[in-house]
Order: structure tokens, then sequence, then C-alpha cells
């Protein structure tokens, strides 16, 4: 296993926060005792721990997300076959560099279990990458089985639950102290994982974790499987262990991060798909007449006395043409009405004196 952001040795303190963080969270999962009865003894006592630190805020010289996708090849590429994350993010989505990280893991038969977080540290969310589809994120119950309110959040990614308060650590320098968070719950599934793959070293990672959750516990608060409280529901290590009716699967149960790429990265499909229909072929279009030589503006050219003097031409003429008519029938009725009227003759030189 690989406890995220324990010490180098295990045993010395690293950062200035929260510098026993690592090694509360190897000690969950696979503390041996200090003999004679004495110390504190893990879910997973017998297995062998790959500790990896990782840095957080402007303390490190290399990005976060840059160093999580490094410890993830790290861990596989030295034999790691359940890696735990007892950390989170607030935020749903994750960097790009993790989806070859987390594929890269997956494909080389490694159990990934993973923090959920707890509202009491500033997480009001299930963030990456306890969102990342295939895998197990854990979230925390108090004593009673009941979900957490600060030491835990809840969302649909969940996988299994586990006990997250009142939890008991070892410090680098060998003190037991008691915590609280996520933090512990993951490194407990992830003992329980552990010993699943102690127990039934046939299976591959995707039956450990199908193991893992068809086992788990009804929660009294769950309404719904999987719920966003609780998952599948409270991890059974005993089930887990020596269940005989578990069926095998063929499939990551929590999902396919391949096919989440796919769907949601717009990774490049191969093969390429062929085209269901042939290509239709245009005939060319008919040349372009070229454009007619420029000529100077003051003389006429074959547009301007076909669609310009021609007309005007013809339209001046037979303006004039009717005025001639008009004046000519003008002409006409005078005389008419000129002959029609009777002669006048002075009858003066007739009258009597």
């Amino acid at each position: 296993m690989s406890p995220a952001s324990a010490a180098r040795t295990a045993r010395t303190p690293v950062g200035a926060v929260d510098a026993n963080h690592g090694s509360w969270v190897a000690s969950l999962a696979a503390a041996r005792g200090t003999g004679n009865g004495r110390g504190m003894i893990g879910v997973a006592p017998e297995a062998e721990l790959l500790s990896i630190s990782v840095g957080f805020g402007a303390t490190t010289s290399k990005p976060f997300t840059q160093q999580i996708a490094e410890a993830m090849r790290w861990a596989v590429d030295n034999g790691a076959t359940v890696i735990n994350l007892s950390l989170t993010t607030n935020t749903l989505d994750w960097d790009r560099t993790w989806d070859e990280a987390f594929e890269y893991a997956f494909d080389k038969n490694v159990v990934v279990v993973v923090a959920a977080g707890n509202r009491g540290s500033g997480t009001d969310r299930v963030g990456a990458p306890a969102t990342i589809p295939g895998v197990l994120a854990v979230g925390g119950v108090d004593p009673g089985g009941v979900a957490s309110n600060s030491a835990s959040t809840q969302g649909i990614t969940i996988g299994l639950s586990a006990p997250s308060e009142r939890l008991i650590g070892v410090s680098a320098d060998g003190t037991l102290v008691q915590w609280n968070g996520t933090s512990g719950a993951a490194p407990i599934v992830a003992g329980i994982a552990a010993l699943v793959r102690a127990a039934h070293p046939e299976l591959d990672a995707d039956n450990v974790l199908n193991r893992l959750i068809r086992t788990a516990k009804p929660a009294a608060g769950a309404s719904a499987t999987p719920d966003k409280l609780y998952g599948y529901g409270l991890v059974d290590a005993a089930g887990a262990v020596s269940s005989s009716a578990v069926a095998a699967v063929d499939e990551n149960p929590l999902g396919s991060l391949t096919e989440w790429i796919r769907l949601y990265r717009r990774a490049n499909t191969e093969p390429s798909p062929e085209p269901s229909a042939a290509p239709v072929t245009i005939p060319p279009l008919p040349p372009v007449e070229s454009a007619p030589q420029a000529s100077s503006p003051l003389l006429p050219s074959r547009d301007s006395v076909l669609y310009g003097s021609l007309p005007l031409a013809g339209a001046t003429l037979a303006a004039i043409m009717i005025a001639l008519g008009v004046s000519a029938a003008a002409r006409r009725i005078r005389q008419a009405r000129t002959s029609r009227e009777p002669s006048r003759t002075t009858n003066e030189e007739f009258l009597p004196s």
C-alpha cells in the first residue's frame, strides 16, 4: 500500500502543518505495535508500506497535481497493489495529468482508495480525486454508524463508509493520539483491501473492489444502494475476507475512467469512423466572363448607349410626336368650330333714319 502524505521513513515529520498526518494514516492501515503486546496494531499489520510525501501550497516547488501524478506512477512501479490517498480537493474536476496516472494504476491491477474529505476542514462536498471513476471513495461515520457531520462529506461518488471519528493514530515520535477525518476512514478500508488481496490472490483489482462493496453492511440511515451518505454501506472486514457468496465481475463496479475520458475529454476515437456515403462530385462552374475594359467616363460605352442614350432618345422622340399630334388636333378642332358658325352682315345702312 501507499498512504499518501506519509513521511519518507514513516517516522520523520514532513512539513510545518499536519506533519504527523502521514504517520497517523500509515498506522491505521498497517501499524505493527512495539512488541510485548504494546503499541498500536493497524488493520493489516503484515502489509508492506511505500511512504510518499506530498507537499501543499507555496512551500513546494512542484505543483500539487504533478506530485500526485508522479506519486501514483512511482507507487505502481515499485509494487503497490493498494494505493491509499488520504487527501482531497474542493473541486469535482481534476487535472488532466491525473487521467493517465490513475489509468496507469488501473491498468496495472491496483486498487485505489480515496478519502471523501471533511466538512470540518472546509470541504463541503466530495472533491477530486474521490470523484474519479474507478476509485473507491470512502465516507466517514461516527461511533454509532451515522454519517459524520464534521469528519466527512457526502456525495454520489462515495463507495463505502468507515469510522472517521475518535480514531487512534501513532505520531512520528511514537505518541498515540486521537484524531478525526476521512483521512483515517480511507486507510481502514485500504487495509481491508490488503487483507482481501492476501486472502484471495487470484482476484484482480476489480473483483477486490466488488467484494468490498458487496459485503458491506447496510447503513441504518441509507435510503438507496448506493446511497449518497453511505455508498454501498459500512465496510465489513470479516465479510470481505471470508464471504463465499460474491459473484465475479469482469469490469470495475465503480465505473470506467477510460470511458469517462472518451465521453468528456473528447479523446480521439480509434479507429476513425468510416464515411457512410460516397462523396458527391459537383461539376465545375462555367468560367467567369472577363470584366469590361475600363474607358473614359466622358466617352459613350456599349452599356451607356444601350441602356441610357437609346432609351432616352426614344422617349424624347415619342414626346415630340405626341406634342405635334396634340397641336394638329387642336388646329382641326378650331377650324371645324369656325366653319359651323353663321355669317354676320352689318345692316346699319338699311335702318330708317
